[in-house]
């Protein structure tokens, strides 16, 4: 019984935030699909290198791109839009209960406004 979930891709977020994923935190189980939709133009949603947990499947979209991911392998998976990434347009999708490959992201070199985007994602892995 696999679930679908869409993560719309807005150039302004319902709490008025730009450039960002919504929701930009999902807790999903092994075999769920995420589709990514191109609300507003302008955007794509890819995986980012390294901050995948080991097995699981890269994945980028192109500019104004719906894409459909399905995710079987568990752990913590980092995506970002490439044209504003520096904006902190980043979201976190964890497969599963136990993301092992999390200590990967909260360490990543990646651009301070992603990074801070990262510590509040991370921060709602449970709850």
């Amino acid at each position: 019984m696999a679930a679908d979930y869409e993560v719309q891709m807005l150039n302004k977020g319902s709490d008025g935030d730009t450039m960002v994923f919504e929701p930009a935190f999902l807790q999903i189980q092994p075999g769920d699909t995420v589709t990514f939709v191109p609300t507003d133009k302008g955007h794509n949603a890819e995986s980012i290198k390294d901050l995948i947990p080991e097995g699981g499947t890269e994945f980028k979209g192109k500019i104004n791109e719906q894409i459909s991911v399905t995710f079987d392998v568990p752990g913590a998976y980092a995506y970002k839009c490439l044209p504003h990434f520096g904006m902190g347009m980043v979201g976190l999708i964890v497969v599963g209960d136990d993301p092992a490959n999390l200590a990967d992201i909260e360490n990543a070199k990646v651009p301070p406004k992603a990074a801070e985007e990262f510590a509040e994602l991370t921060a709602m892995i449970g709850q």
